[in-house]
């Protein structure tokens, strides 16, 4: 069996890096997937089609938010799991995680199938448009239980060290994704001609494929999260880890809904101000889309880490993680800032065109506006750690204060003396808060203390504990943690 990223005693600056570029790539294929799949849509199909396809990708948005919070949650329970050597404890997680999310999947696309006229009318779908929206989410409701499960399984592997595997399928997902919208949108040799509905089932088909040719490697590979013969009862959810779960998801999905509730409200100011500042305005956040990515790829490697280094004791090592994963934020984050304001204009011009009014506007927003998100990615490895040790709550309340108070506070009330321009700066001015909250939390708050998240050592099968008694209260930093780390020698013997 090929050796693993060892997350708790590897030089960290090197480790981290290694980690959180495969995650990075995920993320960049992911949204260049959208924007491909989007192109397929309106090249050969029309912009009522684009238009249409917004809808189902809305609900995908927040199918992909709800199952988010439940998967860091499971990441971090892995990783502490991993972390003390307990590799039962990872399993357990995982057959609870699956054992859940399979029949509530299923089950949302089978309502989802006979509901989709109600929910376009919910979101408030243009009647020009439904019959295609319509079409495009039906199938879209279909695709649903391979993509929410792909992520949940990319999530846990990567708490467990592993950020290749889910590049690897990730990468299957988009290039079949990518090769099949123009095979079943057309018709193209024995494939039906399925119009919009082509697109999501090219997605629906690529995204099982990946689902099941990864499920195969990992058995095949005997990845160390796989479950066999007795182990295979864990897919019956165990309610103690559910709860967990629920308890600590719950927050962590909210924070989702939260972002979305924030710029909701940020665009009816933003399209009072004409057509051609909403253009450019979202033109500005497809950029904004990519700019983010360095942020959320290292959060999501310190969050591994840092949960594993926990789950070991090896609290010396979680300061100087949070610490690398800061400076390659600014370096990586800070470089794409600038990057993008000394290229504005042409990055404009690829999504308005040369001649449109909208790039200065564009220009104006990025110069304002972009820099925020450089405290955005500190803020993000700072909250990262905070999670791992299982304190959820006080993130999302920065993040609602920072989001609602602070940035539409600041966009409203000095609207009148700056004008559009204190729409644009209450982006910074909503980051600058949530890193100031953040910085007070991570240096003075008892997230340390605070986990309940923590897998008791491993026993001998005939003392195992029962799941609810997997969960114990973590010690302070420096108290003795009462298990040990398995090196990957001797997990990958505990799995012969």
């Amino acid at each position: 069996m090929p050796a693993r990223n060892d997350l708790i005693t590897a030089p960290i600056a090197s480790t981290l890096l290694a980690f959180a570029l495969p995650t990075l790539a995920s993320s960049v294929l992911q949204s260049a997937n959208g924007s491909l799949a989007t192109i397929w849509v309106g090249q050969l199909i029309g912009p009522d089609a684009v238009a249409a396809t917004t809808n189902g990708n809305l609900v995908m948005f927040l199918m992909t938010a709800f199952v988010f919070g439940f998967g860091m949650a499971g990441t971090i329970l892995v990783g502490q799991s991993f972390g003390r050597g307990d590799l039962d404890a990872a399993r357990r997680v995982v057959g609870t995680a699956v054992g859940t999310f399979v029949p509530v999947a299923l089950t949302l696309a089978v309502v989802g199938w006979f509901l989709a006229p109600h929910v376009l009318s919910l979101l408030g779908t243009d009647p020009s448009i439904t019959p295609l929206a319509r079409a495009f989410l039906k199938i879209t409701f279909l695709a649903l239980p391979a993509i929410l499960m792909m992520t949940m399984l990319m999530m846990t592997l990567r708490g467990s060290g592993d950020a290749i595997t889910p590049l690897i399928f990730m990468v299957l997902a988009v290039i079949l994704d990518v090769a099949l919208n123009p095979v079943f949108i057309q018709g193209l040799g024995p494939a039906p001609e399925m119009g919009i509905g082509g697109s999501a089932f090219a997605m629906a088909i690529a995204n099982y494929t990946a689902l099941v040719a990864m499920l195969l490697y990992i058995y095949a590979r005997d990845l160390p999260l796989r479950l066999r013969g007795a182990e295979l009862a864990y897919l019956r959810p165990d309610l103690s880890i559910l709860a967990l779960m629920l308890r600590k998801g719950l927050p962590m999905g909210i924070q989702m809904v939260v972002v979305s509730g924030s710029m909701l409200a940020m665009m009816r100011l933003v399209n009072r101000q004409g057509v051609d500042t909403t253009a450019a305005f979202g033109a500005t956040q497809q950029l904004w889309t990519y700019v983010q990515m360095p942020a959320m790829a290292l959060g999501a490697a310190v969050s591994a880490m840092a949960a594993q280094n926990i789950g070991a004791g090896r609290w010396d090592r979680v300061g100087q993680i949070t610490r690398v994963g800061i400076f390659y934020n600014i370096a990586l984050t800070g470089g794409l800032v600038v990057l993008l304001v000394l290229a504005d204009r042409q990055a404009m011009q690829i999504f308005l065109g040369s001649g449109s009014t909208a790039v200065e506007i564009a220009e104006r927003i990025a110069l304002l506006a972009t820099w925020g998100f450089i405290p955005f990615g500190v803020t993000m490895v700072l909250f990262a750690t905070i999670r791992a040790n299982g304190q959820v709550i006080w993130p999302l309340i920065i993040l609602f204060v920072s989001m609602f108070p602070v940035r539409l506070g600041f966009a409203y009330g000095l609207q009148g003396a700056l004008g559009a321009d204190a729409i644009w700066l209450s982006f910074p001015a909503g980051m600058v808060a949530t890193l100031a909250m953040a910085a007070l939390l991570y240096r003075f708050g008892n997230w340390r203390q605070a986990n309940d998240m923590q897998v008791a050592p491993e026993r001998p099968p005939e003392a195992q504990p029962s799941a609810a008694a997997l969960y114990t209260e973590a010690g302070p930093p420096g108290a003795p943690t009462g298990g040990r780390c398995l090196h990957h020698d001797e997990i990958e013997a505990a799995q012969l």
